[in-house]
């Protein structure tokens, strides 16, 4: 008997014997109506017809319902000849569930068909991200909703935002004007620029909130400041360039000008100035009320031209700001070992799945201090690393270039020594953007290996289940194929899977 290609994998998944539900005219969708819209799109979108909906009658039913048990974000899948039924624990899992249904659909001559089945499924982790990167390319509100569908599509629950960086400010400030007026308007390579209104930014988060994903939005700092001091050059140090950016010819920044390159390191917030904090104050007190979600991430990686105390100084600063207004700060990795840093602060790891110069050791300060870790290794799961074989599209800086199986085979609770389960928030698969300009690199770069972040991040532990095997989520991601381009996803057609056409 096959397996059914869901992925994430399920925590339990039982192929029933027996003959399949038919997916007819008759079909009628019965319970809740947002469950039900979606589960609507993606038959159309898969098979082409439209079910008749909720109503009365004899034919084969699809029901949908929260029975408020079990773990949150779980359900229940059970299907058979004559109905299917889909319960989750709350709407998320409910949710879920249908993502998992749409998954089910096949072909079956001219009809359509779920097979018999039985799946009981949990998430592993609470958080499940992806991050997109809009400082170094601006990409606009239909493009992140468009990310935002294909995510929440494989169970993924956070975007995070990259709101700011050396070449771009990226969202509307009331207390901070000058920054969108002046230092939005440019990009990587001169490429035009754009930010986010208000009206922008809830549009999103509303939109995420509708596919039960929360937005965390990043305002990175100290470092990776060079466009704000275009809007107030009073807050930020002259540029410090290191030898290595004249050696690789390096487009190198000039205080007042834009800056086009992908160099980083060389800008900071002045650190002893009162006014910065001023700055970091506004920024996320604003950010605050715009963001019903409970983090904010303050950025704090690769400020190279800043000294260790120094920048331990600023980020239990920052932290402390951020916890005041009751969010939970986020910070990258290098913040772990800051003294003073505000407790229960999460730390995001990008360092490597074998860790290389202490990173594991500053990842293990934020659980020493009451926090938990989100694993975002980069030589797996950066989605804009380029492929062995395929577009020129990313860069290769983390190892790379990243194969799909790379990005599959690693596992979270054994790549930092003494970080179990408990001590991981979860997973979370970047984007960034130097060379990523439209929807259709994203969803290149992402597709498939924005999956195997997703299984990561949602199935059982490697080991702990048949499925979570390379071999496994090789055939079941490559049968969703077909999904996934009625739906409208130019995934890269990695040799490294058999793809279904049908």
């Amino acid at each position: 008997m096959s397996i059914p290609a869901v992925v994430p994998a399920p925590a339990s998944l039982d192929p029933r014997a027996g003959a399949p539900f038919r997916l007819t005219a008759s079909v009628r969708i019965e319970g809740e109506a947002d469950a039900a819209a979606a589960l609507s799109a993606l038959v159309e979108a898969r098979t082409g017809r439209t079910l008749a909906g909720d109503g009365n009658g004899d034919g084969p039913t699809v029901t949908l319902a929260i029975e408020r048990s079990g773990a949150a974000e779980s359900y229940r899948l059970v299907a058979d000849e004559a109905s299917v039924t889909v319960t989750g624990a709350d709407p998320a899992g409910l949710f879920y569930g249908v993502q998992t249904l749409g998954q089910l659909i096949a072909r079956d001559g001219d009809d359509w068909i779920v097979p018999a089945v039985a799946i009981d499924d949990a998430p592993r982790f609470a958080y499940r991200g992806v991050m997109l990167d809009v400082a170094r390319h601006f990409h606009p509100v239909d493009t992140v909703k468009a990310y935002i569908d294909h995510a929440a599509g494989l169970k993924l629950n956070a975007l995070h935002l990259h709101l700011s960086d050396d070449q771009g400010w990226r969202i509307q400030l009331h207390s901070r004007p000058k920054l969108t007026e002046l230092a939005s308007s440019t990009a990587v390579g001169g490429d035009p620029g754009g930010f986010y209104t208000h009206d922008d930014y809830r549009e999103i988060v509303a939109y995420a909130a509708s596919r039960h994903m929360i937005v965390v939005p990043e305002i990175d700092m100290p470092g990776h400041t060079h466009a704000v001091g275009l809007a107030y050059p009073e807050l930020v140090e002259e540029p410090v360039i290191a030898e290595h950016m004249r050696e690789e010819g390096s487009e190198l920044p000039e205080t007042g000008r834009p800056y086009r390159g992908i160099a980083v390191g060389f800008s900071s917030l002045k650190i002893h100035d009162e006014a910065t904090y001023d700055f970091a104050a506004d920024v996320f007190g604003e950010l605050a009320g715009l963001t019903p979600g409970p983090y904010l991430h303050l950025g704090g990686d690769e400020a190279l031209g800043t000294s260790d105390e120094d920048f331990a100084l600023f980020v239990a600063r920052v932290s402390a700001i951020i916890a005041d207004l009751g969010k939970t700060p986020v910070a990258w990795h290098e913040a772990g070992d800051a003294p003073d840093l505000a407790e229960a602060t999460v730390g995001q790891y990008w360092g490597f799945v074998k860790p290389t110069d202490g990173m594991d050791e500053k990842a293990r300060g934020f659980v020493r201090n009451g926090g938990q870790l989100i694993l975002s290794p980069a030589d797996a799961i950066y989605l804009d690393m380029q492929y062995p074989t395929g577009p020129t599209l990313g860069l290769t800086w983390a190892n790379g270039p990243t194969s799909v199986q790379r990005a599959y085979e690693w596992e979270p609770s054994t790549t930092i020594d003494g970080i179990d389960d408990s001590d991981i928030l979860g997973v979370e698969a970047p984007m960034w953007s130097e060379t990523i300009r439209t929807l259709d690199d994203i969803e290149t770069m992402a597709f498939p290996r924005v999956a195997a972040a997703a299984e990561a991040a949602w199935s059982p532990a490697t080991g702990a289940s048949d499925l979570r095997t390379w071999e496994s989520f090789r055939a079941r991601v490559g049968a969703l194929g077909p999904l996934w381009t009625s739906l409208g996803i130019g995934f890269h057609p990695s040799g490294e899977i058999d793809w279904a056409t049908e």
